[in-house]
């Protein structure tokens, strides 16, 4: 007999639900992110700056993949989180089979092209001969591992999207276990280096795509995931398309402008890539807590959206915005102050920690200006508004960062004029997205006609 369990999110005081949902992603995306950095420290440490120049060189390209699958995913998160606000049992049931189909499908697609790209994609970023091997290597093996990993993130997503922010840490906790275990047996071990560490990686990840499942399957709520009944309805996937192509390819391009910089960060040579790649890790902490806080506001928002309580979406987003900022201020002063230490777990080199710190300088103050497009577009993918926010960050992040990469960089050819790229696309950014929330059309398009929208509106 299929429930529902009561929902929470729709009820009660904001911050507290939000912090409550908050929390369980916060420290889910910290074990997350603390596995890909033990996998960093693991081959900065013992196997060489080349091989960690070498697996930092191939995130962007895999990021460009699977960001795509998992942006298109996201559709379904949204049509979840409202069907289950608003009790749509049968919306909600064809939605996750939809969804989940995708992951399985999307993997297999995803796989076969990665393989077939790794290399090429690989010199066209120029990454340095030195460390081609070692890319190759990791990048392939991780490719063998697209289907769990579409699964976990599409599962993880249907989860969220119904307010259960507390398996997938358990999930997540789990298999960051498995991983540092399998990369201190591998690489410390036996001794199988970067192959080691891609390994371990796909082994936790498939560890994790059968605990999420499991919990779908086994469930009794009415998001239960039942094996024959996973295909495609034509109807759910066209809500997911709708909703989620603009995520996949404002993540696909976001991609490739992180490619782009990426190939200019390469062409600084292995200290630079090597640097680039241990900050990234660092970064990776502070962007975890940003996106924690943007998938709370977009499921608070989608599931009161859906039960029409348009007055506590609009004061959940003004919250989550002031906590979000808050968090981020505090995040920001500890990367300025201790990146010099924190560089030097990752590697005993000092040119590549100064050259690491001298980039997190430049960056790390322009963390708040990414606070008001996080939180936002989170809010208005929330409501079903997914075209207007991919518009915006398309040309104010993506375009824009090209521009200063192939206008402004060739005249002052530096590492730190590569790394401005980010505040100054992140600070014009924001202005938008300021102007377009406030003028509050993101949320008048998909209410009544006539709807008075204030915070009193419940």
């Amino acid at each position: 007999m299929e429930t529902i369990q009561t929902n929470k999110i729709t009820e009660g005081i904001i911050w507290k639900q939000l912090l409550l949902f908050f929390f369980p992603i916060l420290i889910g995306s910290f074990f997350q992110q603390l596995y890909n950095t033990v996998d960093t420290v693991i081959v900065g440490r013992y196997v060489g700056k080349q091989a960690l120049a070498g697996v930092g060189a191939t995130g962007n390209i895999i990021n460009l993949w699977v960001g795509f699958f998992v942006g298109l995913a996201s559709g379904a998160s949204v049509i979840i989180s409202q069907y289950y606000g608003a009790g749509n049992r049968e919306g909600l049931s064809r939605s996750v089979h939809t969804a989940a189909a995708l992951s399985l499908a999307g993997g297999v697609v995803l796989t076969a092209v990665g393989l077939a790209t790794a290399r090429p994609s690989l010199e066209l970023l120029d990454v340095p001969e030195e460390v081609m091997d070692e890319a190759l290597t990791y990048i392939n093996v991780f490719y063998l591992g697209m289907v769990p990993c579409l699964v976990y993130n599409v599962g993880t997503g249907v989860l969220r999207a119904i307010g259960d922010s507390k398996m997938p840490l358990y999930v997540l906790i789990a298999c960051c276990g498995v991983n540092i275990v399998l990369d201190l047996l591998f690489v410390v071990a036996f001794h199988w280096d970067v192959f080691g560490v891609a390994l371990a990686t796909v082994l936790a990840q498939t560890v994790s795509a059968v605990l999420i499942t499991l919990r779908l399957l086994l469930t009794r709520d009415i998001y239960r995931l039942t094996a024959r009944k996973i295909r495609f309805h034509a109807d759910a996937l066209r809500r997911i398309v709708r909703l989620g192509l603009p995520a996949g390819m404002q993540s696909v391009l976001y991609s490739v402008s992180n490619l782009v910089i990426q190939a200019a960060v390469n062409g600084f040579g292995t200290d630079a890539v090597a640097s680039w790649s241990a900050v990234s890790r660092i970064d990776g902490f502070v962007w975890m807590v940003m996106g924690a806080f943007g998938i709370s506001v977009t499921t608070f928002v989608g599931q009161n959206f859906g039960a029409g309580k348009y007055g506590r979406v609009l004061r959940g987003t003004r919250v989550c915005l002031a906590m979000t900022a808050g968090t981020i201020l505090v995040l920001t002063a500890l990367e300025l102050l201790f990146a010099g230490p924190i560089l030097r777990v990752f590697t005993p080199d000092e040119d590549v920690v100064a050259q690491g710190a001298a980039f997190v300088r430049v960056w790390a103050p322009a963390y708040i200006a990414y606070v008001f497009i996080e939180i936002f577009s989170g809010a208005a993918r929330g409501v079903g508004e997914a075209l207007p926010p991919m518009i915006i960050t398309v040309f104010g992040v993506c375009v824009l960062r090209l521009i200063w990469i192939w206008g402004v960089v060739p005249f002052w050819r530096t590492p730190a004029m590569v790394a401005a790229s980010y505040p100054v696309t992140w600070g014009i950014t924001a202005v938008v997205f300021i102007v377009y929330y406030l003028r509050m059309n993101w949320l008048r398009r998909h209410v009544p006609e006539g709807t008075v929208l204030s915070d009193g509106v419940t």
